[in-house]
């Protein structure tokens, strides 16, 4: 009995060995004959797509950024009146994070070829 169900076992083994085999070769012989103009209009597709969140971002980036530095010139502000130290080293820092966005802004897109 052990033997008859080793001997079912077996057959179904080489008959899934040889459908694998047919099933390969059929998936390589259509590898030289593949039209790739669907795949030109798809990597377009997804560059519009990048190039339209990229803007997005930054504009979110804009948002985010002018927020922040409001939060700091308050900041700046409450520490004028205080007359806490190292007010300079804050408004140093404001002015370099504003002139990194700026030019972040400019110069990552132009690092890759995108005009904004």
């Amino acid at each position: 009995m052990i033997a008859k169900k080793r001997s079912s076992c077996n057959k179904a083994r080489c008959i899934a060995f040889a459908l694998s085999l047919l099933v390969i070769q059929d998936a390589a012989a259509k590898c030289g004959s593949v039209n790739y103009s669907l795949g030109a209009d798809g990597l377009a597709l997804m560059h519009d797509y990048v190039v339209t969140m990229m803007l997005y971002v930054l504009y979110i980036i804009y948002a985010v950024s002018a927020i922040f530095v409001i939060y700091a010139s308050l900041q700046i502000y409450i520490k004028m009146n205080i007359g806490e130290e190292g007010v300079v080293k804050d408004i140093m820092m404001v002015i370099g994070a504003c002139i990194f966005m700026i030019g972040a802004s400019i110069v990552f897109p132009a690092f890759f070829g995108y005009q904004i």
